[in-house]
């Protein structure tokens, strides 16, 4: 199984998301940022590094405000876990994504989020969390 860490990063009442581009796997879907947890690395510090890598920033990590497994059709898995992030240093600079935009989070659901997103995004735009 995939361990994987994403940030919601919120700042003056908006969230950012993240589009993956054309040569990545599952291309053009939406996202929130973040990366694979690598061997003996600590989720926290696995998104510090993420998001440094990412977007240029150094990210002070909240609290974790979920953790999800999802099984994909084609058999592969993956566990999540969404951090907030509310402080950051440095200006957000996209290196990777094809797309970076902050949105109110009655607007996620109008993004095709990656399918191990969805119902997360859907609990944020109904006020469930945050």
């Amino acid at each position: 199984m995939k361990r994987v860490v994403a940030a919601l990063i919120v700042k003056d009442g908006k969230m950012l998301v993240c589009q993956r581009t054309r040569h990545q796997t599952m291309p053009l879907k939406w996202e929130f940022p973040g990366g694979k947890i690598e061997d003996g690395e600590q989720p926290q510090s696995a998104l510090r590094r993420e998001l440094n890598e990412e977007l240029g920033i150094d990210a002070k990590i909240g609290e974790e405000v979920a953790h999800i497994r999802h099984h994909y059709k084609t058999g592969s898995s993956v566990e999540l876990r969404f951090f907030v992030v509310r402080e950051f240093q440095g200006q957000i600079e996209n290196r990777i994504f094809r797309d970076v935009r902050w949105t109110s989070r009655a607007e996620l659901p109008s993004y095709d989020f990656l399918e191990a997103d969805r119902s997360f995004v859907q609990d944020l735009a109904e006020g469930k969390i945050l």
